[in-house]
């Protein structure tokens, strides 16, 4: 399996190539419970990285003061579980640096929300 590093993927990937996808979908599929929207969408995920049996996860909050973190947080684990291969670790972090902001969002994710 080769690691890639891909900068056109809705997120700095760098791992297996095989990865890429199922941990695309996965994060695609916890919605920021605020915005009703994929964290994906939204923005929220600075990076992932898969790299000796561990899947590293950088992501943020649209807020410091989001009431909802950690429901995005057991979200984003829950899915990453279920297409991480058997004895793999995961490590997520949430992290407030960079801050984000709305032009972190995806083309679609604007049209949703009127802007």
């Amino acid at each position: 399996m080769a690691a890639i590093t891909d900068v056109s993927a809705p997120f700095p990937y760098d791992g297996p190539h095989a990865l890429q996808g199922p941990i695309q979908q996965a994060l695609t599929r916890v919605i920021d419970p605020e915005l009703a929207l994929s964290i994906v969408d939204v923005g929220l995920i600075y990076s992932v990285r898969v790299a000796d049996g561990v899947a590293h996860v950088e992501l943020t909050m649209t807020s410091p003061a989001c009431p909802l973190s950690e429901v995005v947080l057991d979200d984003a684990r829950t899915e990453m579980r279920k297409v991480l291969p058997a004895g793999h670790g995961l490590d997520i972090q949430l992290v407030w640096e960079p801050p984000w902001e709305p032009a972190r969002m995806s083309a679609k994710a604007r049209h949703l929300m009127g802007w």
